[in-house]
């Protein structure tokens, strides 16, 4: 198993920035490939952005793309969503969740472990 704890959430103005981190524990990190969602009241679960477990690849959601980078450290056994430019859509709980093998997923079904969210809030 993997253990995952989120940090970095807070309130921000529009044109802000935040660094999410996701810090994991337990089995060796850099087996699994990781991805950040997100959740705001009233809606579904959202795919945010996936690395593999290398991180030599990435994705993102369109909504984000262009503002918002995912990267991880294997050797600190954490992964990073830095997020620039936030908009008061951005506003949501966002997770971490971490899957076996190399590649990431955009649905959050095929996550087997998560973290307890963190909330990040854009005021307009």
């Amino acid at each position: 198993q993997v253990q995952l704890v989120e940090s970095g959430g807070g309130l921000v103005q529009a044109g802000g920035s935040l660094r999410l981190s996701c810090a994991a524990s337990g089995r060796t990190f850099s087996s699994y490939a990781m991805g950040w969602f997100r959740q705001a009241p009233g809606k579904e679960r959202e795919f945010v952005a996936g690395i593999t477990r290398s991180g030599g690849s990435t994705s993102y959601a369109d909504s984000v793309k262009g503002r918002f980078t995912i990267s991880r450290d294997n050797a600190e056994n954490t992964m990073y969503l830095q997020m620039n430019s936030l908009k008061p859509e951005d506003t949501a709980v966002y997770y971490c969740a971490a899957r076996p093998g190399t590649y990431y997923s955009g649905s959050a079904r095929d996550y087997n472990y998560w973290g307890q969210g963190t909330q990040v809030t854009v005021s307009s």
